[in-house]
């Protein structure tokens, strides 16, 4: 297993109403991506930029994806630049694996619905009881990652330390990005509202 499919499991294991959104979602899943890149020495960070180092044989495809895909020439890619350009579409990548796998069932609607988070769960698996075993046990890595999705309850919304620095950092790129995303999220949705609010006034035109 991997820091990013754990974190999906856990996404899609939470009650109704707080699965996070994709696009925040997909964020977290870049930044697993890089925590688990650096734990193989198939990355370093210089500050917060992104260094390749050796290149380890990768049995996940998606993992190998993100291995192959790391900027190779100086200065090299900042992590935030990596969780934006890497993130994009990514949940729709890992659920679409993870349900050819059959790691993850349909609750309703029809086979050919594009994908949207609570339509997918996780199967009862050794992989999915490892996951939720995993962020159960407060791990400091998962635990900080789905911290800024708002799946976590209110006790256990202050994650355990984690001491190592380059780890720390892509954590924290990882929650200003999805804090980032939901500020333009809600900054969209209230241009609209007072968008639509100016064409209520014209209703009698």
């Amino acid at each position: 297993m991997t820091t990013p499919r754990d974190l999906l499991f856990v996404a899609l294991d939470v009650e109704a109403g707080r699965t996070p959104e994709h696009g925040e979602l997909s964020l977290a899943l870049a930044g697993a991506e890089l925590i688990d890149l650096l734990d193989a020495n198939a990355l370093g960070l210089d500050g917060d930029r992104i260094v390749p180092g050796f290149r380890p044989a990768v049995a996940d495809r998606l993992m190998d994806e993100a291995a192959s895909s790391l900027d190779q020439q100086p200065p090299y890619e900042s992590v935030g630049d990596w969780l934006w350009r890497r993130g994009r579409g990514l949940t729709a990548s890992y659920l679409a694996v993870l349900e050819a796998e059959g790691q993850l069932t349909r609750q309703g609607g029809g086979r050919w619905k594009r994908f949207r988070t609570g339509e997918l769960k996780p199967a009862d698996s050794p992989d999915r009881r490892a996951a939720v075993d995993r962020l159960t046990s407060d791990e400091p890595v998962l635990t900080a990652l789905v911290a800024p999705l708002g799946i976590l309850s209110e006790a256990a919304a202050d994650p355990p330390e984690v001491t190592d620095e380059a780890v720390a950092t892509v954590l924290g790129a990882v929650d200003d990005a999805v804090r980032e995303l939901q500020f333009e999220r809600q900054r969209r949705a209230l241009d609209e509202e007072a968008f639509s609010n100016i064409w209520r006034g014209y209703d009698g035109w």
